[in-house]
Formats: structure tokens, sequence, C-alpha cells
């Protein structure tokens, strides 16, 4: 492993979908009918969808609609990817990261609901971790910085203190404004400006220094 950049922190904040677990087929598959039902073009759909609370992506997509049918439509969305694991698989080098973890402050923070999070980190075989932050603890959905300020807090942690790992424009932006460094994840990220990409978890390495904080070594 040739390390390019090493970056320090005291806690991580890790985003579930695309950057721990590979949920893609399913969340685009439900994405794809809702964009059916309504009339709308599926890649349009999918430009905006990924990291976000379904309900913000429909209140982006269809501004006159009641919110109310937004939060049910969601709420529907979300109970029925919890019944869809196949194809719910690990991303590459996510069980040794999370592994490297176990002894480590970090959170997850994820736009998923509980039950999702639990059922796709199952379904993944990764360990749930203690702390995390989902769409029943937050108020607005990212981009907006609420849930990785709530993560950081429930640490004990300032925002400069903590390292995010997120795939998502949504993700990315959220991070920022909480005023934390990020690094991007998969394909999706590698032209969002984070502070460090990589293509999948593989290239991570994580070590816990004597000062209490955190290394984490990046490869090319």
């Amino acid at each position: 492993m040739t390390v390019h950049a090493t970056l320090a922190a005291r806690g991580l904040l890790l985003d579930m979908d695309s950057t721990l677990v590979n949920s893609e087929a399913v969340v685009e598959l439900l994405w794809r009918r809702w964009a059916a039902e309504h009339e709308l073009v599926a890649a349009d759909v999918l430009a905006i969808a990924h990291g976000r609370q379904g309900w913000a992506t429909m209140a982006d997509l269809l501004p006159d609609r009641p919110a109310e049918l937004n939060r049910a439509d969601c709420d529907r969305m979300l109970a029925e990817e919890a019944t869809i694991i196949e194809g719910v698989v690990p991303i590459p080098g996510a069980p040794e990261f999370m592994a490297a973890l176990t002894d480590l402050p970090h959170a997850l923070v994820t736009s998923a609901s509980d039950l999702l999070a639990e059922t796709r980190m199952n379904a993944a075989g990764l360990p749930l971790p203690r702390i995390r932050i989902t769409a029943e603890s937050v108020t607005v959905s990212k981009p907006h910085p609420e849930g990785f300020l709530k993560a950081a807090a429930e640490l004990g942690l300032s925002p400069g203190d903590c390292l995010v790992f997120e795939d998502s424009r949504a993700g990315i932006a959220a991070a920022k404004a909480a005023g934390m460094r990020v690094i991007g994840v998969g394909p999706r990220a590698a032209t969002l400006t984070p502070t460090a990409h990589v293509p999948d978890l593989t290239h991570i390495r994580v070590d816990a220094r004597p000062d209490s904080s955190i290394a984490i070594h990046v490869s090319a």
C-alpha cells in the first residue's frame, strides 16, 4: 500500500449507502418506479436522489405537491427498501475498515431509517455502530449539516475533529457545511472536491495513535 495522504481525526462519521454498503440496484429500482408513476425522467430523478431523504428529493422534483404526500411516499419507499436485501453487499474493503474501527470513536450518519440501516448493514455483514444518526434523528435532510453535527455532538467532538466518509453530492456538501473534512468514496464522489478521494475502502488503512487520535492513510 503506497500512502499518498494521511489525515488525522478524533472521530469518523460514516455514510452508509454506496459508502459502506452497495445498495445501488435497490435504490435505483425504486426511484425509477417512482419516476414512472409521476411521469418524470428517471435520469433526472436519480441525479439528485442519492444521499438524501426521499421526501426532500420529491419536494424538489414536484414543488407544488403537498408535503404530506411526499412524506407518505417516502415512508412507503423506506419500508419497501427494508424488505429487499438481494444484491445488498459490502463495498470492497468495508468489512476490514469497520473491524479496524471497533474500539475507535465513530458513528453512522445516514438518510436511511433505523430499520433500513439495520437491515442493510446486517445484509452486508457489517457491524452497526452504537452511535447512529438516521432519518428519525433529524428534521432536515442532507445537504443540511444537521446529521453530521448531531453525530459529532454525540461523540463529544468538535466538527473540526471529525472526518466524514461519503459518496454523494448531498452528503459531501453536508459534511463541508458542518465544517468537516471528507473522504469521498466511489466514482460519484470523484468530481465533488472532497478532501481526499478513494475508489473504495480497500484504499484506506486506519491506525490508532497514542494520543487517542486516528490516522487515516489513503493510498492511490
